[in-house]
């Protein structure tokens, strides 16, 4: 079925991760986007400042009504739930996906919560026999973590675990529906991937450090991850081939943030607290008037695991973005899923989990527009590299060939060129350069 001009209803379509979603998909002119929340005349303020081909519509509509009868009046192709939080949707959480499918309209959500996600499945059939896709966790979590942990255990016979995080910028604009989720789940026990077994663990309490850093790009200054609510927790063990061992996590910063939500997790894990989601505004009011440091985030996937010489092999994929491009990250699965169903590319029929549906690719190319680093690390390297390439990783094959050529130099060598010398006017940088025996300052 090709869609002559595709219906979207976006659900939470003038939020943060909804307003993205219409923003990024502005350039469509097959593309008529309704942009649905509660309110209204924020739909319409959000409406009034897009420029674009798509056509967006701006309407009221509340998930917490009668959703099927708002979609008959709609009709929409797909639905795409933004809302969320995805944990606290009372006794029926299912309710947009049970409504769209018996509308007959596919569906995509970029939910997080990894009980969401896992049990999505449970619409398989009733999807199939409605002949339209059900697409859970269409997000960072877990279709870019599996696209990335499939690029780097390609030639792996077996993998021992997968660690992975993200840490956004203290200025992301975290939405309240975000920080809920997290106010949700904290010091809540979840189901992890241990010693080949589920397992259980406490959300926020356990901690892992790490520096994220792509080859030949400025790194992030190290950070502590904590224990996240997300799908991969238990759906990346089930990749070829499966991992023993599984941990995802998030680092908050400022620094003071994470150390408190560590602090209230333990509380609620040993009872002090139910839950610190009365909390949630509250947090929410400090992490977007009160942050500081760099604006910039990163994400990480790092696997451990043997090859076919039975070589044990430590492979991690380094992402940076920089200012405002790294909330863009978790809407591009479902922009490029839309994108491809625009091209008479849509996914068959059947209600699943979204991993899978992208490769690393995909990602790369829609990197491109953004200000995002990206990069692979492997250790132990082979004992043949020089130095150089040792720090560089996989960024060394972007250097010139002169350049490469002369970090190759194991014997004596000859390398003749031009070359500008650039020196400090400093009185130390002056006396530091003739010590060691620098040239002077030249175009040549």
């Amino acid at each position: 079925m090709k869609f002559a001009r595709l219906k979207l209803l976006i659900i939470g379509g003038y939020g943060t991760f909804g307003g993205r979603l219409a923003r990024l998909l502005h350039d469509e002119p097959e593309l008529t986007v309704l942009i649905a929340g509660r309110t209204l005349h924020k739909a319409t303020a959000f409406v009034a400042t897009h420029v674009g081909q798509a056509k967006l519509i701006p309407l009221e509509f509340d998930r917490d009504g009668d959703v099927q009868q708002q979609l008959m009046a709609l009709m929409p192709d797909i639905v795409v739930d933004a809302s969320g939080p995805f944990q606290s949707y009372g006794a029926k959480p299912y309710r947009v996906v049970e409504a769209s499918i018996a509308c007959g309209a596919h569906y995509i959500d970029l939910a997080d919560g990894s009980s969401f996600v896992q049990n999505i499945s449970r619409f398989d059939s009733t999807a199939k026999q409605k002949d339209v896709f059900v697409l859970a966790g269409a997000s960072t979590c877990p279709v870019l973590t599996a696209a990335v942990t499939k690029h780097l255990s390609h030639d792996l016979t077996s993998v021992d675990s997968i660690t992975g995080g993200i840490a956004p910028s203290p200025f992301a604009g975290l939405g309240l529906s975000v920080v809920e989720a997290i106010a949700t789940y904290a010091g809540k026990p979840l189901v992890v991937q241990r010693n080949n077994q589920p397992g259980k663990a406490y959300a926020l309490t356990e901690t892992r450090h790490y520096t994220i850093a792509p080859p030949g790009h400025l790194p992030l200054r190290p950070v502590t991850f904590s224990l996240l609510d997300v799908p991969d927790l238990q759906l990346l063990a089930t990749l070829d081939p499966p991992a023993r061992n599984v941990w995802f996590g998030v680092a908050t910063v400022p620094v003071i943030y994470q150390a408190l939500l560590r602090v209230l997790a333990r509380c609620v894990k040993f009872g002090i607290f139910r839950s610190i989601r009365p909390l949630a505004k509250t947090m929410h009011y400090f992490m977007s008037h009160l942050s500081w440091g760099e604006h910039r985030g990163g994400m990480y996937i790092e696997i451990r695991g043997t090859n076919r010489e039975q070589r044990e092999i430590v492979r991690s994929w380094h992402l940076i973005a920089e200012g405002d491009d790294g909330p863009m990250i978790p809407v591009l699965a479902a922009v490029a899923i839309i994108r491809k169903c625009l091209k008479n590319e849509r996914p068959v029929a059947g209600a699943r989990s979204a991993m899978g549906m992208l490769e690393l690719d995909d990602y790369q190319s829609m990197f491109r527009q953004f200000k995002i680093s990206t990069g692979i690390r492997e250790y132990p390297l082979p004992g043949n590299w020089p130095l150089f390439r040792q720090v560089l990783g996989d960024a060394w094959a972007e250097l010139p060939t002169e350049i490469r050529e002369l970090h190759r130099a194991e014997n004596h060598k000859c390398f003749r060129g031009q070359a500008t010398v650039t020196r400090g006017r400093s009185l130390l940088a002056g006396v530091v350069a003739w010590f060691v025996g620098f040239p002077s300052a030249s175009d040549k």
